[in-house]
């Protein structure tokens, strides 16, 4: 889609208009399916794009895509291009033929490139990072003022909202459980991937789009890396579960009525062709975007010229199938593809590379082991095999051919693995990148290590250790960039260290990043007895007062509480029966993007020893004094490492 001037399809005029140009398509692609000559068998071509995180000096998300790829522009570089928020970018590296040293050539390519943009990163101030989800990565960042300033992106975004018409609830269920109001399209910026894409021949697309079905779970139980969104611990790769709700546009409805997902790993096996798939989402999904199609597809068959499918391209763009079907020119000839998308961006390009390894060799050979696959198992099998990889990682135990169960690490080691050296072999990949990269995945799942289990074990320890889920997450950040900077591959990966986020600033921190959101509240009708024993169970000395649709109405404190019962005993009085008798009306609130400085200064001025967190009326949390003095805690552990390094520095 990012090829094509693409806009939103303003009324239904334009969309039956645009809907005529993709059921051309559809039928000109029938006609060079039915045909012989359109479509390149040979040589067979491999390709990635690489999508990253842009941060800046406090591992925080840093919107400068724009300054950055006009500075690459500037010194000549190519293959930089924007993604859907300023805090991502894309690498798109050039196919290369499968065979030979293609996977060595594409890690150094791609090496290069991912360094070429941190130096121009670096030289501005920032930082990048392959993830499939930036730790750091707050609700203030996936506002609409943080979306790519193009076209494109304005008209997707306009799309998913009219579609949508109204916010929604993100659930995320896993160590951890996330359920949120969101009202911002740019959710979807907090995924970012690695794609790799395999050339497949027409004749041979049904049993490799199976194939590539088939072995999504295992390959993605290997590699799962994104497992913290806002600094919940979720699935073990929660871009899956992530990206089909942050641009779903299914409305609720009756309970009986089916409805597919724009983000779906399919509904059942393919049985002809291709041609299967788009006719498919073509039914299922309306058209969110149209465009000016010039080219005349009937002309251009009936000239011997391949068309580029234009306006089916624009549709296809806005479907998102975790194994996605390609159409393509190349030097004049058309081409089919099977694009992954299912990996995450990093945690090396080393890793990345071997991941395509594994997913290619067995691409290439897992069909000779199971030729038949739609007659052997139940597509039903192979979609909960994908969703609970995602969730459990190499925790998985997968549903296998006759009624097999078998878990996630032995499945890899014993069956896979080999499959897909042999895949490798009889592409005629160099010896030593097979074996290089296979033992890379095999060493990984020996040893447990994923890029998710790496940061979930260092997560656990550091809370431990400070307590503190903003300083835990930017620690686990910086540590990642440090790693990726070394390229040594995850199950190498060490623990990350506190004393290795050498610039972090207590001041730069917002609200959102170090208020307490697990709180404990009353209503007004409450009484006073039930608050004094949630204090005393809680070891708590504030306790917001909110209504039944969570807005915040008042504030009860230990202090009136000390007050109450002392003015009652010395008085021979009775204690207040309810909190609404003694609550502070409409207490001093501040919203969750403001500034730790702000929120010291309010509390300051207004000697008060607490702040509700509101937004929309609604509470969202809490800080107090506690808070202060946990982060002041931890900018002495900082000043304190920062000098040991120093002095370290000079001795030597």
């Amino acid at each position: 889609m990012g090829e094509f001037k693409v806009k939103l399809a303003d009324n239904q005029e334009e969309v039956q208009r645009f809907m005529k140009y993709v059921l051309r398509d559809l039928r000109a692609l029938d006609r060079m399916l039915e045909e012989d000559g359109w479509f390149e068998t040979d040589p067979i071509r491999i390709g990635a794009e690489q999508e990253l995180c842009l941060v800046d000096q406090q591992a925080k998300a840093w919107p400068r895509s724009m300054e950055i790829l006009d500075k690459l522009k500037s010194k000549g570089a190519e293959g930089f291009t924007t993604e859907f928020a300023k805090f991502n970018l894309e690498i798109n590296l050039e196919p290369l033929e499968f065979t030979g040293d293609c996977l060595s050539q594409m890690e150094e390519n791609l090496q290069q490139k991912v360094d070429q943009v941190r130096a121009v990163t670096e030289e501005m101030g920032g930082e990048i990072l392959l993830t499939g989800i930036l730790p750091t990565i707050r609700k203030m960042d996936i506002d609409l003022k943080n979306m790519t300033p193009l076209q494109r992106y304005r008209a997707l975004c306009q799309a998913i909202i009219r579609q949508r018409s109204e916010d929604f609830d993100l659930r995320i269920q896993g160590m951890d459980e996330l359920l949120m109001k969101v009202d911002s399209p740019l959710l979807e910026a907090c995924n970012t991937a690695y794609q790799v894409h395999l050339q497949v021949k027409p004749q041979e697309f049904v049993t490799r789009y199976n194939i590539a079905q088939l072995i999504t779970a295992p390959v993605l139980a290997g590699s799962v890396g994104s497992p913290i969104l806002f600094g919940k611990r979720l699935w073990n790769e929660t871009r899956i579960a992530l990206f089909q709700q942050s641009i779903d546009t299914r409305t609720v409805g009756d309970h009986l009525r089916e409805s597919s997902p724009r983000v779906t790993f399919g509904n059942e096996w393919v049985q002809e062709s291709i041609l299967e798939i788009y006719q498919e989402d073509t039914a299922r999904h309306r058209v969110m975007l149209s465009s000016e199609v010039e080219e005349n597809v009937e002309k251009m068959l009936d000239e011997g010229t391949p068309p580029a499918l234009h306006a089916l391209q624009v549709h296809n763009g806005t479907v998102y199938r975790w194994n996605r079907p390609c159409y393509g020119i190349t030097d004049g000839k058309a081409h089919l593809r099977i694009e992954n998308r299912v990996l995450a961006s990093g945690p090396t390009v080393t890793d990345e590379i071997a991941n395509s390894a594994f997913w290619l060799g067995l691409m290439n050979k897992m069909d000779d082991y199971y030729p038949d696959v739609s007659e052997r198992m139940d597509f039903d099998d192979a979609r909960l095999n994908f969703v609970a990889a995602s969730k459990m990682g190499l925790d998985t135990n997968f549903r296998w051919f006759g009624d097999k169960r078998i878990n996630a690490v032995d499945l890899i080691t014993e069956e896979l693995l080999p499959i897909a050296r042999e895949g490798l072999q009889e592409a005629g990949i160099d010896s030593d990148d097979i074996t290089g990269y296979l033992d890379i995945i095999n060493r990984r799942v020996f040893s447990g290590q994923t890029p998710s289990y790496w940061m979930l074990n260092n997560y656990a320890r550091l809370m431990k250790e400070n307590e503190s889920k903003e300083h835990t997450l930017a620690t686990i950040t910086t540590a990642m960039i440090k790693n990726q900077k070394k390229g040594e591959p995850v199950h190498k990966w060490g623990r990350a260290r506190a004393e290795d986020l050498k610039h972090w600033k207590p001041s730069s921190l917002i609200v959102e990043e170090f208020m307490t959101t697990d709180l404990f509240t009353v209503q007004k009708d409450d009484i006073l007895e039930f608050v004094a024993n949630l204090m005393d169970w809680q070891g708590i000395r504030h306790v917001p007062v909110e209504d039944d649709k969570k807005r915040l109405v008042g504030l009860v404190t230990m202090r009136m509480m000390f007050k109450e019962y002392s003015q009652a005993v010395n008085e021979g009085e009775e204690v207040m029966e309810s909190v609404e008798e003694i609550m502070i009306d409409n207490p001093i609130t501040i919203h969750p993007e403001a500034s730790i400085i702000e929120a010291m200064e309010i509390m300051e001025s207004q000697q008060i020893g607490c702040l509700p967190v509101v937004k929309n009326n609604r509470l969202v949390g809490i800080i107090t004094e506690h808070n202060y003095m946990s982060i002041a805690a931890r900018l002495l552990k900082v000043l304190h490492s920062n000098s040991n390094s120093d002095n370290e520095s000079d001795d030597n």
